[in-house]
C-alpha cells in the first residue's frame, strides 16, 4: 500500500517550510506552484537595469524569530544571513541631521540610561507599551501609545509601521504587541538583527529549501495553477490544476498555503482578511559602495523609511505606502533618492539607476477588524485540507516569522 501523500499548492515561504517540515519526518510530499518559480514574495533576481541581485523587498529577521531560524537551520540557510557584532538599530532624523542608536539591554535597567535611548525620550516613555495587552482586541496602537511625543515619533511610529505594515491610526494595538513581547521585552539576543547577504532572500530562505528537498525527492511542480476543487462528503478528492485534475487517495492531505483572495475563491464561505497594505521598494546602485554606513538604519522625517545596503546598492523600504502606489516610479525613485542623498550630505548628487518595486498587497493590513477574520489552520466541513501562510491566524502580524511558523503548524496537523 503507497504511503499517503500531501499535497501543498503554494510555493511560497509558508509551503516550502510546510514542505520540508512532513519531509524531514518521512512524509510522502509534493509541491505545487502558479508561478514559474518558488519563493512568493521572498524572492531575489537579477534586474538588468542595476547589473545587481535585488530582492524582492526588505526583510529583517530578528533573533526571537525561532521558527524561521530553525527553519534556515535545518535547510543550511542561515550562512547566508548577516548580522551586527553588536544588537543595536541606528536610526536618523532627515529633517534634523539627528542620529542615534537603540540598544537594548538585558532586563529593563537599559531605558535608565540616556545614550541607549532614543534622544528626547524618558525612561518610563519605554513603559507604555506594557498597556497594549489591557485595551483589548479592538484597540488601536495610537489608542495606547502617544504618536505625538518625541518617542512616538521617533520610535513607536516607525517601528509600527515597519512591523504591521499598517498606520498607528489603524494599527492593532494587540499584534505590534504580541512582537514587543517576543523582542525588545526579552533582551538584546531577541533583538539581534539578521539580514540577506550577498546571495539575497532566495539564497537563505529559497534556494537551499528547494536543493534539500530535491535530495529527499520531494517533487516541485511549477506553472500549475490551482483553479477548483472537487469536494465529496466534507473532503477534497482532486485537485483540478490547470493541467488537469490530480485526484487524492483516502488518506491524502491537502494544504493552500495561497493568498488570502486566492484561497476565498477556492472555499467559498471561508472568513479571510481581504483587505491588503502596500510597501514600496527602491533600489539604487551607486556609483562606488558607502561602507560607513550601517548595514541597515531606520529613517524618519522623509519618505524613506528603512535604508539597506549590500555592496555598492542601497535599498530603500516604505511601508503602508498605499498614497504611492499610483505615482510614477520615475518620481519616486527622485523623492527616495533626495531622502538619501540628505542622509549621505550630498544633497545635488544626481539619481543614480533605480528600480522600484510596489508590492500593492504586501500583506493583510493590520487593523483589528481585519485580524478578526483571519482564519485557523482547520478549514471547517473539510476532514483533509488545511490553511498555511502569514495571513492565517499564527498570532503575528505579515512577516517571515508568521509565514514560517504558519507551515510548520500546518505540517504538525498533518502529522496527528
Amino acid at each position: 500500500m503507497s504511503q499517503p501523500v500531501t499535497h501543498i499548492v503554494g510555493a511560497g515561504l509558508a509551503g516550502l517550510a510546510c514542505a520540508v517540515e512532513l519531509a524531514a519526518a518521512g512524509r510522502a510530499v509534493m509541491l505545487h506552484e502558479a508561478a514559474l518559480q518558488a519563493g512568493g514574495r521572498c524572492r531575489s533576481f537579477h534586474d538588468p537595469l542595476l547589473d545587481r541581485v535585488i530582492d524582492n523587498g526588505n526583510h529583517l529577521l530578528l533573533g526571537a524569530n525561532h521558527h524561521a531560524l530553525a527553519y534556515l537551520d535545518r535547510i543550511g540557510g542561515r550562512a547566508a544571513l548577516e548580522s551586527s557584532e553588536r544588537v543595536e538599530l541606528p536610526f536618523h532624523d532627515l529633517a534634523s541631521g539627528e542620529g542615534w542608536v537603540l540598544r537594548p539591554g538585558h532586563g529593563p535597567g537599559w531605558i535608565f540610561d540616556p545614550a541607549r535611548r532614543v534622544p528626547g525620550t524618558r525612561w518610563w516613555d519605554y513603559l507604555r507599551p506594557l498597556a497594549l495587552p489591557l485595551h483589548g482586541r479592538q484597540a488601536r496602537v495610537v489608542d495606547v501609545l502617544a504618536m505625538d511625543s518625541p518617542i512616538g515619533q521617533r520610535l513607536w511610529q516607525p517601528l509600527t509601521i515597519a512591523i504591521l505594515n499598517t498606520a498607528p491610526a489603524a494599527a492593532s494595538a494587540a499584534l505590534l504587541w504580541s512582537v514587543f513581547r517576543r523582542t525588545l521585552l526579552k533582551g538584546p539576543a531577541a533583538c539581534r538583527p539578521y539580514f540577506a547577504g550577498a546571495a539575497g532572500l532566495s539564497g537563505a530562505f529559497i534556494d537551499p529549501a528547494l536543493a534539500w528537498l530535491r535530495a529527499r525527492d520531494v517533487p516541485l511542480h511549477v506553472g500549475h495553477r490551482l483553479r477548483g476543487l472537487t469536494i465529496q462528503a466534507g473532503r477534497v478528492v482532486a485537485l483540478d490544476f490547470n493541467d488537469g485534475p490530480v485526484g487524492l487517495g483516502p488518506q491524502d492531505r491537502v494544504v493552500l498555503a495561497l493568498p488570502a483572495p486566492v484561497t476565498a475563491e477556492l472555499l467559498p464561505g471561508l472568513t479571510v482578511p481581504l483587505d491588503h497594505g502596500a510597501i514600496l521598494n527602491a533600489h539604487f546602485r551607486l556609483p562606488v559602495p558607502v561602507p560607513s554606513l550601517p548595514p541597515f538604519i531606520g529613517l524618519v522625517g522623509g519618505v524613506a523609511e528603512w535604508l539597506f545596503r549590500r555592496g555598492d546598492v542601497l535599498s530603500v523600504t516604505v511601508s503602508a505606502a498605499d498614497r504611492w502606489m499610483e505615482q510614477p516610479s520615475e518620481a519616486l525613485a527622485t523623492l527616495l533618492w533626495a531622502d538619501i542623498a540628505r542622509l549621505l550630505g550630498t544633497p545635488t548628487a544626481p539619481c543614480p539607476p533605480c528600480r522600484i518595486i510596489k508590492e500593492r498587497r504586501a500583506g493583510f493590513a493590520a487593523t483589528p477588524a481585519n485580524a478578526a477574520q483571519r482564519p485557523g489552520a482547520r478549514v471547517p466541513g473539510l476532514d483533509n485540507m488545511l490553511l498555511a501562510g502569514d495571513w492565517t491566524d499564527t498570532g503575528l502580524p505579515a512577516t517571515i516569522e508568521g509565514a514560517v511558523l504558519s507551515g510548520q503548524r500546518a505540517a504538525r496537523l498533518v502529522q496527528t
